[in-house]
């Protein structure tokens, strides 16, 4: 991926190196469509029931973590088209944990969270090819910190790259 998508240091919040990190310098698309392939992958060998389980007391379950990469998806991904078309207002954060409770992952089937998060990645790739180019400089502010467009597309498969890495360490032996 060419120079125009790798954010620099200050188009976001520290706390997002570790994502961006994952990802940068990659083709963002090609990584994007990709993960459909690997946590499609991941799920069926897991299987429905596995789905639903954690691997310790607290944590999410694998269908609650995969509800999760897809809310993420869109928040940030509306935060970005927002920011792209020039936004100028402050756009809040949201309690990670309050979503995954609210959304009753566990209750929807492994089939229908995988048909979503597909779906939502294709949506993300199309928008992602109508942004100009200058747009992707666009700094906005979310939940009181500044990011650019380009840092929230390298954002999304850092987070997804990230909790991959959980699902497949983690959870396989929990």
């Amino acid at each position: 991926m060419n120079d125009l998508m790798r954010p620099k240091e200050g188009e976001y919040a520290p706390f997002y190196a570790g994502y961006i990190s994952l990802v940068i310098g990659q083709d963002l698309p090609k990584i994007l469509l990709g993960q459909i392939n690997a946590i499609k992958e991941h799920f069926e060998k897991v299987g429905e029931e596995n789905s639903k389980l954690a691997y310790a007391s607290g944590k999410w379950s694998q269908k609650e973590v995969l509800g999760h990469i897809t809310d993420t998806d869109r928040v940030m991904t509306f935060r970005a088209l927002c920011f792209a078309r020039g936004e100028k207002a402050l756009m809040p954060g949201f309690d990670q944990d309050e979503y995954v409770v609210r959304a009753k992952f566990n209750a929807v089937p492994l089939v229908e969270l995988l048909d979503d998060f597909e779906k939502s990645r294709h949506a993300l790739v199309a928008l992602m090819k109508t942004i100009p180019n200058d747009a992707m400089l666009n700094i906005g502010n979310a939940n009181g910190f500044d990011v650019s467009v380009r840092a929230l597309f390298n954002i999304i498969p850092g987070h997804a790259e990230h909790h991959l890495h959980i699902l497949k360490t983690l959870y396989a032996r929990g």
